[in-house]
């Protein structure tokens, strides 16, 4: 395939969402080039976004949260794997170059998590920050909306679970320090591959492999529980990549670790089948030929349970590979701390007075 690549940034296209009734499509003229052609950098535009609330909640039974909040709508770092990509579509925009280059932010997001948590009929349950898009993308520097949050949960000593792989969760170590002494807080850093160069079309603005790996000795050595996700595995992509991944977290510090095999829900499927044949078209039949082998014989089987590491020959020889790896380094396998919601209250509530009755 002949395509064109926006330097620092993951998609190839900007392929219309599922919900529109248009739709545009590329054809070769014969007149384009041998090679991929390099336009010029896109900007990247960032809106607030209204938000009436702040808290999803989900009833998955293959997901060990209920609650989550997003700060950020869409994601800089670019990664063509995202399985977030087709949220986009929501917004009457493209899970493609739009996704990466569209984003949005919840300017009110600290106080209607206040307002959410001071509710009498509030229920404590662990929190995650990034489960959608990632709560340290760039634009966290300027903006500080994941730190804002972090201070509510802070004050109400509520628990929660942290997933990115942005190095600016350093910034934040003297409040996730003082909630860990509580068992509040467990984080999650993300390492996909140790070849930068995979890494700079797979995820192009995310931090190098070796920044994680600091980033995940800085939390350790600061008392933090932290794990390692390598994820996601893509088949003869970055699956070779496992076992030292894994060995060099152990060696930073990382107490647990997880996976995800590759998940292509909606026009996902389209924009990695791109990537795909731009970046690794020798491969590209391969890989797509595994991962049906993994998915039911489909690009993506979405049942619960099995999206996450998929059936089949292939992922049952990644789960004991997996396994293996995390017994001889010691690396425990739970998707989430056990958490304590004992400490949660609410510094704004009067205390009930004692009459001594």
């Amino acid at each position: 395939m002949n395509g064109f690549i926006h330097k620092g940034r993951g998609a190839l296209s900007n392929r219309e969402g599922r919900f529109e009734a248009i739709r545009h499509e590329s054809i070769d003229d014969g007149w384009s080039q041998e090679k991929a052609e390099e336009l010029p950098p896109l900007a990247t535009i960032i809106q607030p976004e209204p938000a009436a609330s702040i808290i999803s909640r989900n009833q998955s039974p293959d997901i060990p949260f209920s609650q989550s909040i997003n700060p950020y709508r869409g994601c800089e770092h670019g990664c063509i794997y995202c399985y977030a990509r087709p949220s986009h579509a929501y917004l009457n925009l493209s899970p493609g170059l739009d996704f990466e280059t569209r984003l949005f932010y919840k300017p009110r997001a600290a106080e209607l998590l206040e307002l959410e948590l001071r509710r009498p009929a509030y229920r404590c349950s662990p929190i995650a920050l990034g489960a959608n898009t990632d709560p340290y993308q760039p634009m966290e520097r300027k903006l500080g909306i994941t730190r804002s949050l972090l201070t509510v949960l802070q004050r109400f000593r509520h628990p929660l679970v942290i997933i990115t792989k942005g190095t600016l969760i350093t910034r934040d170590l003297d409040i996730l320090a003082d909630m860990a002494k509580y068992s509040l807080v467990q984080v999650m850093i993300s390492v996909t591959t140790l070849d930068n160069r995979l890494k700079r079309v797979l995820e192009p603005r995310t931090p190098s492999a070796a920044s994680r790996l600091q980033t995940i000795r800085a939390l350790a050595e600061a008392h933090i529980p932290v794990g390692v996700l390598t994820a996601p595995i893509i088949p003869m992509v970055n699956d070779a990549d496992m076992e030292r991944i894994l060995s060099l977290a152990a060696q930073a510090g990382a107490s647990s670790a997880g996976y995800v095999l590759l998940r292509l829900p909606h026009e996902l499927k389209q924009l990695f089948r791109e990537w795909l044949d731009q970046h690794l078209p020798e491969r590209a039949a391969h890989v797509m030929s595994l991962i049906r082998q993994s998915r039911g014989g489909q690009d993506y089987a979405a049942e619960f349970d099995t999206r996450m590491r998929g059936t089949g020959q292939y992922a049952a020889m990644l789960a004991q590979r997996f396994q293996r790896a995390c017994v001889k380094l010691e690396l425990g396998q739970e998707r989430v701390a056990r958490l304590s919601c004992a400490h949660f209250q609410n510094p704004y509530q009067a205390p009930q007075l004692d009459f001594g009755y």
